[in-house]
């Protein structure tokens, strides 16, 4: 069911208030009395706003109350919003006067045009008076204030391979495994489906199989696709070609070019496929697959297992009766329960938990993923109270269907704290089996004021980590990779399911099929590569504040789409135009004035901003990397607001940084700028960066000394810079006693780094926590000062030939918990476990890694 997030909007826009400081209540004259009446108004509501969450699923009449008081909420954080764009249009009239603002550079301050001050104080006005309309029937619902009783619960991480953690599952799996060993009486690889209902463990099965010792020596290739919902055969086939040959990039092959790949990779051989979850009725698609994989010299060897929910499915995909799924019996629901439930042991000291907990299980008739869910719930809650909730919990009496566990799921979902219930909902935002990654994500977030407002020593990035810490230790996203400055993750098809459930008026994907569109959906996904025009449901909208344009054809890009969405979407926070062909942005742009991230990555098309750039002045966040653009204008410089930048400019020299100019800047990354050949001046002013990335910066020489100013400064990478060298000497006196802030330092594939950069590791000597240095081949020797991070606990030194030095001292780094040495031979033996003559100096780190044949290269986060 579609949730209205009320409680969170109320303490978004009250927070906002809150915050507003005298001079931008200054700004307008005669509102500061009515604001203070919607303050109050707000506070009172919002005071009654959990039993109202209680009570509306009994009360329609409530809920259609609730759903009127969100779209007022949302119209009063616009204006809210409105006071900030106003005092940013004013500071930035007192940092660039000009003839028309010559009065504001005199006097230092002033108040707005008195249209402004009208117009703002008619429009709280007129929210007070839609909230009084409505207060009459709010008042008799009879709400009353109640605490929060949604629980923050805890988890153990899992791992979904493992099999330790597979319970009742071994008879299924030897069944699959004799199914595997069967020999096949057709050309057609024999297909094994197994079918049962969402969340009874297929993909696990899948995977427990795949995983045995016996299945890896009969199949010597192994392969697994997850297919989802589209059954695209060309996207199929480059899935099962990169599988087999690591790396291979086929994105421009034609199908005719993939099959025959395919068949040359899997020509004699004898390989198991596993296809997960399949939803594919279309038998035309299978069989052309299917005789793309058809042995060519007989029977074939090889087998294919596919799971799916669907009895068609299986029918369409093999002549052998499917592998039906059971659910678990109820001893295996009540291990895997109090495996989740329990730490090991401890359930012998409560059997009062466990009788309730025994009848928690019954409900779960016998889902293993509802079962793990309910069971985390609950890890190390030992009030009773928290498990009569559960056991009592009203949506259990929901009917379920038998393909649906969401009301099992939904669980999970009521117990997030009502801020992660919004940012959990925003991730609907996205595909089936779409890669997220973890700072687009924070950026979008905060582009929308989803963030609570950020303590003291925090910057609101670091409440967006917070909050997808939360979700990965409830199990609602997986982690796939962490790159250090970010990770990528997903979120199974089940639990999109169920973002997609109670985000529904919130947010919405568009394609051609689309008819109609709440016109309170707040975001919107436009994609499909099919779409050739603009939608016609985009005309009817107006309070679109996300629009995320995806996989369209170039038909349907262009500027009459962004017209729309300026003269439309007139409170836009995030517009994401990532990889689309378009060649320019339209003049108009610059009216969005509450846009805060605009992401233009790889459109390469675009080689200027137009004019009104630098109205853009809410934008805290702007990626150009991979763009068109000959240089960076001025008017990004204007951009006050800016917290992300991430650029590609074909120009040699970059515009020097002005004192005042990107004061809250915390990330820049410079990427693909192949001509640049220095960073510009003024980097000292940029008092706010914590992250600095440079890449693919081929003539870049050197970094310039006054980096040494950027004492907030935490994370430095420089990769795939061929020219560049770190020769930053120290100046005695002048730098004895410098303080930085560096944690982490990553250098790789410079090939002209012959030493590292004394002045930063001198100055992050007591921070610096990570060191990686990899393929730098004239690297020779490391510094003596390398021995003073008394803070360094991960080393990485990769296919760095010439490094043949001992680590002297190494011994005297105590916190060093983490040592890789891959492809330094000469380190390699002088360092090797209980042979080489170094050995004891290292036998104390907790884990150390020595290779001695160069790995092959990886390209890191790029």
């Amino acid at each position: 069911m579609a949730e209205t997030f009320l409680f969170d909007i109320a303490e978004r826009v009250l927070a906002k208030i809150g915050h507003l400081s005298v001079d931008e209540v200054r700004l307008a004259f005669n509102v500061k009395t009515d604001l203070k009446k919607l303050e109050d108004i707000m506070i009172s509501i919002k005071a009654v706003l959990l039993d109202a969450e209680r009570q509306q699923h009994q009360n329609e009449k409530l809920r259609l109350c609730m759903w009127k008081l969100r779209d007022i909420f949302y119209d009063a954080e616009d204006v809210i919003d409105d006071f900030k764009c106003e005092a940013l249009r004013k500071q930035d009239a007192i940092n660039h006067p000009n003839i028309n603002n010559l009065k504001v550079r005199v006097l230092g301050s002033f108040r707005l045009p008195l249209s402004f001050s009208l117009k703002i104080a008619h429009k709280i006005k007129d929210i007070n008076g839609r909230l009084g309309e409505l207060a009459t029937e709010w008042n008799s619902f009879g709400l009353r204030q109640c605490n929060d009783s949604r629980h923050v619960f805890c988890r153990e991480t899992i791992s979904f391979v493992d099999s330790s953690d597979v319970i009742g599952r071994d008879e299924d799996k030897e069944n699959i495994i004799s199914m595997l060993m069967k020999p096949s009486e057709d050309r057609n690889v024999p297909v094994i489906p197994v079918v049962g209902i969402g969340g009874l463990g297929k993909t696990t099965l899948a995977q427990f199989v795949y995983n045995d010792d016996r299945v890896t020596s009969l199949f010597p290739l192994k392969i697994w696709i997850c297919v989802s919902e589209e059954f695209d055969l060309s996207r199929l086939l480059k899935l099962i070609i990169q599988s087999v040959n690591k790396g291979e990039r086929c994105d421009d092959s034609t199908l005719d070019a993939l099959q025959a790949r395919l068949r040359s990779l899997l020509n004699d051989k004898k390989f198991l496929i596993v296809l997960d979850d399949v939803w594919n009725e279309n038998q035309a698609k299978w069989v052309e697959l299917r005789n793309f994989l058809r042995s060519t010299n007989g029977f074939s060897p090889s087998k294919i297992i596919v799971t799916t929910r669907s009895l068609k499915v299986a029918s369409i995909m093999s002549s052998i009766p499917p592998y039906i799924l059971e659910g678990l019996p109820l001893e295996d629901c009540l291990t895997l329960f109090t495996k989740w439930a329990f730490n090991d042991g401890d359930e012998r000291h409560y059997p009062n938990l466990i009788r309730i907990g025994e009848e928690i299980v019954k409900k779960c008739k016998g889902v293993p993923l509802a079962v793990r869910t309910l069971g985390s719930l609950l890890f190390q809650k030992t009030d009773e109270s928290d498990w009569i909730y559960i056991r009592e919990s009203e949506i259990w009496r929901i009917e379920q269907h038998e393909n649906d566990i969401l009301p099992v799921l939904k669980l999970s979902y009521n117990h997030l704290p009502s801020h992660l219930q919004r940012c959990f909902a925003f991730l609907s935002l996205y595909k089936k089996d779409e890669i997220y990654y973890s700072d687009r994500v924070i950026r979008l977030w905060m582009a929308n004021g989803l963030l609570e407002h950020p303590k003291q020593n925090q910057e609101w990035e670091d409440v967006g980590k917070r909050y997808l810490n939360e979700l990965l230790s409830r199990c609602l996203i997986q982690m796939e990779y962490d790159f250090g400055l970010y990770f990528n993750f997903k979120m199974h098809d089940l639990v999109h399911d169920l973002a997609l459930d109670v985000s529904q008026k919130e947010c919405k994907t568009v394609n051609s099929k689309t008819e109609t569109v709440d016109e309170n959906v707040r975001h919107l996904l436009l994609c499909e590569q099919k779409l050739v025009e603009v939608p016609r449901v985009l005309e009817e909208m107006k309070n679109v504040r996300t629009l995320i344009i995806q996989d369209v054809s170039k038909a349907s890009i262009n500027e009459s789409l962004i017209n729309l969405c300026v003269s439309n979407f007139k409170y836009l926070r995030a517009l994401a135009l990532r990889r689309s062909p378009l060649r320019a942005l339209p003049n108009c742009i610059g009216t969005l004035k509450h846009l805060r991230d605009l992401d233009l990555a790889h459109c390469g098309g675009i080689q200027k901003l137009p004019s009104s750039f630098d109205k853009l002045r809410s934008l805290q966040s702007l990626n150009l990397e991979g763009s068109g653009l000959k240089l960076l204008p001025d008017s990004v410089q204007r951009l006050i607001e800016l917290r992300h930048l991430e650029m590609t400019v074909e120009a040699k020299h970059l515009k020097e940084i002005r004192a005042g100019c990107w004061t809250s800047l915390q990330y820049l990354r410079l990427g693909w700028c192949k001509e640049l050949e220095c960073l510009p001046e003024g980097m000292q002013y940029l008092k706010s960066l914590r992250t600095l990335v440079l890449v693919f910066c081929h003539k870049l020489v050197s970094l310039p000394r006054s980096l040494k100013f950027l004492t907030k400064l935490e994370h430095l990478e420089i990769k795939y810079c061929q020219k560049i060298n770190l020769e930053m000497e120290v100046e005695e006196e002048e730098d004895k006693d410098l303080q930085l802030s560096l944690k982490t330092f990553s250098l790789l594939e410079l090939n002209a780094l012959r030493d590292l950069p004394r002045l930063l590791l001198q100055g992050s000597s007591s921070t610096l926590q990570q060191l990686q240095i990899c393929w730098c081949p004239n690297l020779s020797v490391l510094p003596a000062r390398l021995l003073n991070l008394t803070s360094l606990h991960k080393l990485e030194i990769v296919g760095c030939i010439k490094l043949s030095a001992q680590l002297e001292g190494i011994e005297r780094l105590t916190n060093l918990t983490e040592l890789t040495i891959h492809g330094c031979p000469e380190l390699s033996k002088r360092y090797r476990e209980n042979a080489g003559k170094d050995w004891h100096k290292i036998a104390h780190i907790q884990k150390v890694v020595i290779k001695d044949e160069i790995c092959n290269k990886i390209i890191f986060s790029l």
